[in-house]
């Protein structure tokens, strides 16, 4: 069609569009489960023709007041995961490709600055944007898989084009830089499910290498396509698993013992381990030759004592853990081995039965759903547990509402691995965890679901099996709660987490009303329980949950979230910040006010989020603490708290206008 021709069509199809929209919004306004689909259709008329997104991107605000996001996932964009949604973009039926679409056109608004959505940053949209795109590389040269072009209703032809727009907005020329920066930001927190990434890195190294995408390569690309694929001198062109191991029996003690040590670096620089690293470590063990075990993990002293005082276990983990498909959990049981985890006797004996464990039919029926029947269910748990206990701060909730679970599975791996060990083998066993709260056992087998009503998505197959076993125990503690007059956390943590939690219990906001009561009170408490120079030099012994209140980056209330407070200390440049974990699966954030998330650069461990104490104080509502080791108030500087509260009156705590 020539120009007049488009222009008659897309006025057409954008007047058939806002008529659609207009009725859909009268029936939303009676009925909020009125139908949407003649909206969607006319919403996929109009993405099919020339200039049809422009249109569709100056009607999101519209799009989104009528309610055509309803109360699904895509109503809350913070929670919604690029994994998820490459499957929606290119899997799924008409009806949720389109709702995705028109999801990724308005987040492509918040990102611009053309839209203000209260649920999600232009910070972050613009790195679920980036992911989205990393996982969709293949669509850059323009040519179209057989799968996409059979798809029905022209949505392969719709989702390549929808993929054009976006990269005509956000920047075609830095795309590979934004990945490769966008995926090391991502591996810095440390987490333990990386499939995501692991994906994005193979679209990456689909982009270097198709001669039909115009990129410049990176180091910083080729680092991390080649900790994937080509670890190693003996894998260098990716051959494959079958002639990889067939180099391995070529090689003679020299040139293995170097094999070994070309993987342990390859993993420690990037934190991934890849399938040819699992190979090997079969290959040593099938082949007697364990004493090459410690260098192909590049373990250092203490993971060798660990490795030597348990070297059956060890042996074992790797023989019934360790496989190409598995093969993350390399850099797990390393991790877990430099933490001298398997000196505390339980630990050591919890993973023997955990090795023995016979799953229950529902658990294995559960863990296959999740990752496939390339091995046993008992294999992704195994080595899942390698993982936690590895990286006890690399675990996330997921596409779930799941962040008190979550940081209770790391604070449990971190201090407490065998309850952890415990807990999992009654739920995968048994389906059943078992507590107490206020001297009442609690079982999680006939309770009410609590805020995960479905399997959870997108996390580790330890979560997968504990999380709603955790999250109903959790939900019915709080509603064994839900009559007394405080903030139910100040009861159910202590019990819910374990004997560590301090039992004392401040909260800024009255949990009836919402309205801020002494502020000021409330930080000089904070600062003399946590901040070693008002508290007598005291360290933060355990780790301490604690409620944050979420803001986005022009400092606008986003919502309540659960984190745990880890340590509060100084900085390489003597800068008192408090280091914490945050399970929301990305822990840089930008909450506003120039107050952005730090998880690198500032003295933090790995998957440590870290904020000079004062930023940290303005977003903190709810905290425990212990009053025997409390400081003195009075000793906490007016000017300290002043900036706190300003902070925090500025942003979230913001009185409601009259």
């Amino acid at each position: 069609m020539d120009q007049p021709e488009d222009d008659a069509v897309l006025a057409t199809t954008v007047q058939q569009f806002d008529v659609a929209l207009a009725d859909f919004a009268r029936a939303r306004r009676m009925d909020p489960k009125a139908s949407s689909l003649v909206l969607l259709e006319r919403a996929r008329a109009l993405m099919l023709v020339p200039g049809g997104f422009d249109a569709l991107y100056r009607r999101v605000r519209a799009l989104e007041s009528a309610g055509i996001f309803g109360a699904s996932d895509w109503a809350r964009p913070a929670i919604l995961q690029p994994a998820l949604a490459k499957r929606s973009l290119r899997e799924a039926g008409a009806v949720t490709t389109i709702v995705e679409a028109s999801s990724e056109i308005r987040l492509l608004a918040v990102t611009l600055g053309d839209y203000f959505h209260p649920g999600i940053s232009s910070e972050q949209a613009r790195h679920f944007l980036t992911q989205v795109m990393a996982l969709n590389l293949d669509l850059l040269s323009g040519q179209m898989s057989e799968a996409d072009r059979e798809r029905p209703e022209q949505l392969g032809l719709l989702v390549q084009q929808l993929y054009q727009y976006l990269i005509a907005h956000l920047g075609y020329e830095s795309l590979l830089d934004s990945l490769v920066a966008e995926v090391w930001r991502l591996l810095d927190q440390g987490p333990v499910q990386v499939d995501s990434i692991c994906d994005m890195i193979g679209q990456i190294a689909k982009c270097l290498y198709d001669p039909d995408i115009r990129t410049r390569g990176t180091a910083d690309a080729t680092r991390l396509v080649r900790a994937l694929f080509a670890p190693s001198l003996a894998c260098a062109e990716d051959p494959g698993l079958a002639i990889y191991e067939q180099r391995l029996s070529e090689m003679d003690d020299v040139e293995l013992s170097d094999e070994a040590a070309s993987m342990a670096r390859s993993m420690h620089d990037t934190g991934l381990a890849s399938p040819y690293h699992a190979a090997m470590l079969r290959y040593l063990r099938s082949t007697g030759q364990d004493d090459l075990i410690p260098a192909a993990l590049g373990l250092t002293m203490t993971g060798l004592d660990d490795f030597y005082c348990y070297n059956e276990l060890v042996n074992a983990l790797i023989d019934e853990a360790i496989y190409p498909e598995t093969c993350q959990a390399v850099f797990g049981l390393t991790m877990m081995l430099e933490r001298g985890s398997l000196f505390t006797p339980p630990v050591a004996q919890a993973l023997w039965r955990q090795i023995k464990l016979t799953l229950s039919a529902e658990t294995a029926r559960t863990l296959t759903e999740a990752f496939g029947e390339d091995q046993p269910p008992r294999v992704y748990l195994l080595a899942g547990v390698l993982n936690l206990l590895g990286q006890p701060l690399g675990v996330g909730q997921g596409n779930n509402p799941s962040c008190q679970s979550a940081i209770g599975l790391s604070m449990w791996a971190a201090n407490e691995a065998d309850y952890l060990l415990q807990v999992l083998a009654w739920a995968a066993r048994d389906n059943e965890v078992l507590t107490r709260f206020e001297g009442y056992q609690v079982s999680s087998k006939d309770l009410e679901v609590g805020l995960v009503k479905e399997a959870p998505v997108d996390v580790d197959p330890v979560s997968v099996v504990l999380i709603p076993h955790l999250d109903r125990l959790y939900g019915e503690m709080w509603r064994r709660c839900s009559d007394r007059d405080d903030d139910a956390h100040r009861w159910i943590n202590p019990e819910f987490y374990g004997w560590w939690v301090n039992h004392e219990f401040l909260v800024v906001a009255d949990i009836h009303t919402g309205e801020i009561r002494d502020y000021e009170g409330f930080v000089r408490c904070f600062y003399a329980s946590y901040h070693p120079y008002f508290n007598g030099q005291m360290p933060l012994i355990h780790p301490q949950p604690a409620g944050i209140a979420v803001t986005d980056s022009a400092a606008r209330f986003v919502g309540r979230h659960a984190i745990t407070i880890l340590r509060v200390g100084l900085s390489p440049t003597n800068e008192m910040r408090v280091y914490f974990f945050n399970p929301n699966n990305d822990s840089g954030q930008d909450w506003g006010q120039g107050i952005r998330c730090s998880t690198r650069g500032h003295g933090e461990f790995r998957g440590e989020a870290s904020l000079p104490i004062a930023e940290f104080a303005s977003r903190l509502y709810a905290f425990h603490y212990d009053p025997l080791e409390t400081g003195d108030l009075t000793s906490v500087p007016e000017a300290d708290v002043a900036r706190v509260v300003a902070l925090g009156l500025e942003s979230w705590a913001r009185p409601e206008e009259e």
